[in-house]
């Protein structure tokens, strides 16, 4: 594995692949998703990828001093959202939470819109519009998705499946909306975000079929959403990550259309929860390790489904699985296993790219108005989605 110093993380290519651009987090506050959709972004369901934003971001300081939990290399707009976020949360852990209640509880989202608050950073102007689909999925029900189209450039475009990430229990659409809008800013895609069924209501293997129910319904429909059918990738955070490389490996399986590329940031990868970066950062924030195995007590059946290649994607098949951009976060405990992923995907013949970001933590990539780091993650993302998608 070549190593090439970036700034201000280590960029780790492999057979080939190169680094380059990318998106923004979600500014919108964390609310449930309606099966309607405005047809132009608002400045609050639109808080937008943004290039050229975060002049104040240098100054963002903490008011404390760094927590017990953190390496010394925590940045300061990172350990400031964190404060932000206790402040707001009042101390409450989610894990102490039932799945509603968590909820309802305040996010890293609210706690980047109250710095840009204090900070006067402003909101950038949305440069896509948004519109609402109606997804069948099995039981014949239907999910939601939030379609974020371009408005600039020509049709068709080519398109993306996103992956919101919580655990598969919390968050929306809302919560990572700026993510999946920067995609689609940056890369001059249509962009469908999944609002695929939770747990505990919707135990495995459900989000995971939704996931593919989504995109087998962009496959069959990207053209009524302005997309090329030929050129769709997937990417997701977190358990969206898992499920967006889930969704690569049941396309393989059942020899369907494979993704052009596939886009995990820091992807649920394994359920070995020893990892050295789960002993390393048991007690980090936003997540924890408790916190982990709070999300698979809420979305597993039973233990045993851990082992399932659909969770634990370091242990699976992954040969045939599309060109691959994994991005970590140092302080986080699931960095172990998305470098492990990068490795076995190059094992198994899958050209990867893959880079980790020193200083910061789980959910840091949505938030490019307060952290540099997020802003270059969101680059490198576009960067190597755009040359797959337009080979």
């Amino acid at each position: 594995m070549k190593n090439n110093r970036m700034q201000p993380a280590w960029l780790f290519k492999k057979l080939g692949y190169t680094c380059a651009i990318a998106g923004l987090l979600s500014m919108a506050a964390c609310g449930q998703n309606t099966d309607s959709e405005t047809t132009t972004a608002t400045d609050t369901d639109t808080a937008a990828a943004d290039t050229t934003a975060g002049t104040a971001q240098n100054e963002i300081q903490p008011k404390g001093p760094k927590p017990d939990w953190a390496p010394a290399s925590i940045t300061p707009p990172m350990q400031a959202v964190l404060e932000k976020l206790d402040s707001l949360s009042g101390g409450k852990k989610l894990v102490d939470m039932d799945a509603k209640a968590a909820r309802q509880a305040p996010t890293p989202t609210d706690a980047v819109m109250a710095l840009m608050k204090e900070n006067n950073i402003p909101m950038p102007p949305a440069q896509v519009d948004t519109s609402g689909v109606q997804i069948p999925v099995s039981g014949g029900r239907n999910i939601h998705g939030r379609v974020y189209t371009p408005k600039n450039g020509n049709a068709p475009f080519p398109v993306i499946v996103y992956y919101h990430g919580g655990g598969w229990v919390i968050a929306d659409l809302d919560t990572y909306n700026a993510s999946a809008q920067a995609l689609a800013e940056q890369t001059g895609a249509v962009v469908v975000s999944v609002a695929y069924r939770q747990a505990p209501e919707n135990k495995f293997p459900t989000a995971h079929n939704d996931a593919y129910a989504a995109y087998e319904w962009v496959l069959k429909n990207a053209g009524s959403i302005k997309g090329d059918p030929k050129r769709v990738a997937v990417a997701g955070e977190s358990a969206g990550g898992n499920l967006a490389a889930s969704v690569s490996m049941m396309a393989r399986d059942k020899k369907a259309q494979l993704p052009m590329h596939q886009l995990l940031v820091y992807p649920i990868a394994g359920y070995d929860m020893n990892t050295e970066s789960y002993q390393k950062n048991a007690n980090a924030k936003p997540l924890s390790k408790p916190l982990m195995a709070w999300f698979f007590d809420k979305y597993l059946r039973r233990p045993a489904d851990g082992k399932d290649p659909m969770i634990s994607l370091v242990q699976a098949n992954l040969k045939g699985m599309p060109p691959t951009t994994i991005i970590t976060a140092e302080i986080d405990p699931l960095m172990s296993e998305g470098r492990a992923l990068a490795d076995k995907l190059e094992a198994d013949g899958v050209p990867v790219t893959y880079q980790n970001y020193d200083g910061v933590t789980h959910e840091f990539f949505g938030m490019a108005t307060v952290l540099p780091e997020a802003k270059q993650a969101q680059q490198l993302a576009a960067s190597e989605l755009k040359k797959g998608l337009n080979k």
